[in-house]
């Protein structure tokens, strides 16, 4: 058997070359302040003129007299809103020429009163510059939450916003608060110069459905009762999401709000959903998202993340959802459907390596793929560059689903070397514990696996 020559450009050492830039250790972003309102006013996204990376200083810089753009990591928030931090560290670190240019671009094309969604997803496809809430926006257009008519966001918005009160209002409601009201409007009812029958159901008055030991498939209380074992994974997910992030995890106000906001998006979605309902790691996917919208610097725009983040999850999810149904996983749209379409991937374009990890080793790519599709890579790399690998992800055309396997296969090329050197255990433990990686070169092999299919 004749085997395919790898392409020189797979063992170049550039892929084994460490990240630029460090962006592991900052995740403490400072609370948001948001208020509502009643009116929806369109976010401002004037171009801003874009600056040079900052030279070298040993004095620090005095408070700037006019706007100017800022890329940060979106982890390290606290070094722009925290006055009383010593940490100042790595302010312009991840700042490149190709940023501010990328971020002008982004600029340039949200102006338009009607967006040009191809252009928009070639220049998202090769990263956001963290900075300005251009990631919020473009994350909305590239999940359809908003239309690529600028005019339509204001009506849109104030629409989808009005139906997850409504949502979060019908469904979240406890039974005993169905009662309560329930006996208001009866009370409202009865001859009011009889003070003992005032909001009192006598045993005639209540139905089956709304006692509270009713097992009928049509009681508040018996769904309530079901849905409590959901809704008690949801809290123990929620509250292990991120723990090395304040935004996240801890006892502050920020991130109790958040909780309880995540919570609320997961427990609607759940009751929306009966044929899914809630799959343990769901909370991993909405995290981005919520984390996204929310440090918006658009004031409306973050007071309003939790209905935002909903619908975009709803939209993201649908392209995945039959990975979190049991009963299709065996089926050709499961989840080992999919996993078997990385290996034929892999096999394609590596096919020494598919024949030592698969044959020779023996290690099944669903001991570490069904992590990486199902959760979509959000536990393989830290918080700043899931987001990266996200705007790729997000623009493709075709859907997500493409371009994450693309990138999969790429993760188990630039480690080829290691792998091929290593036996069953010395792989499954790289392979569960995927080691730092340099993300511009991971989504470079990535798009090069795309025009090599093509070609």
């Amino acid at each position: 058997m004749v085997r395919k020559r790898v392409p020189d450009w797979l063992n170049s050492s550039l892929w084994s070359t460490t990240p630029a830039d460090d962006r592991l250790h900052h995740y403490s972003p400072s609370p948001t302040t948001t208020t509502s309102s009643a009116t929806f006013s369109e976010p401002t996204l004037q171009p801003l003129a874009p600056v040079p990376p900052p030279a070298a200083s040993s004095k620090p810089q005095s408070t700037p007299t006019s706007p100017k753009l800022e890329i940060r990591d979106p982890v390290n928030r606290n070094s722009n809103n925290n006055s009383g931090g010593n940490d100042q560290n790595g302010d312009s670190s991840g700042v490149s020429p190709d940023d501010i240019s990328r971020q002008a671009q982004l600029l340039a094309e949200l102006s338009k009163k009607v967006i040009n969604m191809w252009e928009l997803r070639r220049i998202a496809s090769q990263g956001i510059p963290d900075g300005g809430g251009i990631r919020s926006t473009v994350w909305k257009l590239l999940l359809g939450y908003l239309p690529p008519d600028r005019s339509q966001w204001s009506s849109e918005l104030a629409k989808k916003r009005s139906q997850y009160r409504h949502f979060k209002e019908e469904l979240l409601m406890n039974p005993s608060e169905i009662t309560r009201r329930l006996e208001k409007s009866v009370g409202c009812d009865n001859d009011e110069s009889k003070p003992e029958g005032r909001g009192l159901l006598s045993r005639s008055q209540i139905t089956h459905g709304e006692h509270p030991l009713s097992l009928g498939k049509s009681s508040v209380w018996n769904q309530f009762f079901q849905d409590s074992e959901i809704i008690e994974q949801i809290d123990r997910d929620v509250m292990r999401t991120h723990p090395d992030m304040h935004f996240f995890s801890g006892d502050s106000q920020l991130a109790k709000f958040n909780q309880d906001a995540m919570r609320n998006i997961l427990i609607v979605f759940a009751k929306l959903n009966p044929g899914i309902r809630y799959v343990q790691g769901m909370n991993e996917i909405l995290a981005p998202l919520f984390y996204v919208f929310k440090n918006d610097p658009d004031v409306e725009m973050a007071a309003n993340a939790e209905a935002d983040t909903f619908f975009c999850f709803v939209e993201l999810l649908s392209g995945f959802r039959d990975h979190f149904c049991q009963q299709l996983d065996n089926s050709n749209v499961g989840i080992r459907s999919t996993i078997t379409r990385l290996s034929q991937l892999l096999k394609e374009h590596d096919e020494e390596l598919w024949r030592h990890l698969e044959v020779t080793t023996k290690v099944n790519p669903q001991f570490y793929a069904f992590r990486w599709i199902t959760l979509l890579l959000t536990q393989e790399f830290n918080f700043a560059d899931s987001l990266h690998i996200w705007d790729t992800l997000l623009s493709d055309p075709e859907g997500p689903l493409e371009t994450l396997l693309r990138v999969c296969c790429a993760m188990l090329i630039l480690i080829r070397r290691r792998l091929l050197a290593g036996d069953f255990t010395s792989n499954l433990k790289l392979l569960q514990h995927y080691p730092s990686a340099n993300i511009s070169h991971l989504l470079y092999v990535a798009n090069k696996l795309r025009t090599q299919a093509i070609g």
